[in-house]
């Protein structure tokens, strides 16, 4: 016998209403905020398109009001200067406001990258970060005016491998060629660089860790002339970024043997990684956003949001991939801990390599 339920008159429930963001107190919509960037930064969502996944909300008060200065420790033209230009053009249409990109080249970055640490923590000055200016200045010079670990960590921008190249006239095909002829003439291979203690410097540095053979280095006082170098046979080899080597390996002028990094690139899709060769090598360098020490939650997140909506711009990310770019879109939390890493991974290499910067 099938039972029969009857209801009496419907219960009504009363839920509770939600007080708007605006009304959370400044902690609790920082905590949100960074919430929704780690959820739109992470997988199963990291890398899809505008279109697949929506940008995190700007939940943050923060709007700014006035132009704000984006300095680049370089020089203009160099690969800092054109991955800036590249991401502020959309990144201050989606702030509302225009970015100033500020040139404060010198002392390997060092000037630029003081005067942005030392810059009011109110979110109209930003500091281009990197591999060297904000990591192995602090183990190649006996002291720096910042520090950049106290820095507030904003944004990755991109990651850059350089690639390994040689003059044509060098009897070598392939990374393993140059390593055997590198073995049988110890000492006798040279390789140009933009100075001692540069990121290309290193990249050759590990790889003779790594490999047991012994090279030369030449170092350059800017990656301009040691490419002409190069160009012209007076050095053998050397470690270039992807946009000023690429034009000269498509007409010939230069031969690629490898991409500093463990996987290839999408610029050389033809060039196999060191890392295939050489097991361990990853040398890939990066660039990064960083504000003042103590800059405020809520203006860090905005700010974040910004770089990685222009990041997730095709045509932006068209420009940069084009040129060899690597694009990982981190929140501020997720971009802090790489930084710490890298910090952890670069003492040690530098330290067993006995590299001091010249004027240290």
């Amino acid at each position: 016998m099938r039972s029969t339920i009857q209801f009496q008159s419907p219960l009504r429930v009363q839920r509770p209403r939600r007080a708007p963001v605006s009304t959370l107190p400044s902690a609790a919509r920082a905590a949100l905020f960074a919430l929704t960037l780690v959820v739109a930064y992470s997988p199963p969502f990291a890398g899809r398109s505008i279109a697949q996944t929506a940008p995190p909300a700007p939940l943050s008060d923060w709007k700014p009001t006035k132009p704000i200065r984006w300095i680049v420790p370089f020089a203009p033209g160099g690969a800092a200067d054109i991955v800036s230009r590249v991401i502020t053009q959309r990144a201050a249409e989606i702030l509302g406001t225009s970015i100033i990109v500020d040139n404060r080249g010198g002392a390997s970055g060092i000037i630029g990258a003081d005067a942005g640490a030392k810059a009011p923590a109110d979110g109209y000055t930003v500091t281009l970060g990197g591999l060297s200016s904000h990591v192995l200045n602090f183990y190649l010079f006996d002291k720096l005016p910042y520090d950049p670990r106290e820095q507030t960590h904003v944004a990755l921008l991109t990651l850059v491998p350089n690639v390994f190249a040689v003059h044509p006239s060098l009897p070598v095909k392939n990374l393993k060629e140059y390593l055997a002829l590198a073995r049988a003439r110890p000492g006798e291979l040279t390789y140009a660089s933009s100075g001692v203690g540069s990121s290309q410097h290193l990249n050759a540095v590990v790889l003779q860790q790594l490999t047991g053979v012994t090279l030369t280095h030449v170092p350059y006082r800017s990656g301009a002339p040691a490419i002409g170098d190069l160009l012209g046979g007076q050095v053998m080899s050397m470690f270039v970024t992807i946009p000023s080597g690429a034009p000269h390996m498509r007409a010939g002028r230069l031969r690629a043997i490898g991409i500093a990094s463990g996987t290839r690139s999408t610029a050389l899709p033809d060039v196999a990684s060191i890392g295939e060769t050489v097991k361990g090598y990853d040398m890939t360098t990066w660039y990064s956003l960083h504000a003042p020490p103590k800059t405020p939650p809520e203006i860090v997140a905005r700010l974040n949001v910004a770089v990685n909506g222009a990041l997730a711009d095709p045509e932006v990310r068209r420009r940069l991939t084009d040129d060899g770019a690597i694009l990982k879109p981190m929140s501020p939390d997720q971009f802090g801990a790489f930084f710490r890493s890298e910090f952890e991974r670069w003492g040690p290499v530098i330290r067993k390599s006995g590299i001091k910067s010249e004027g240290s």
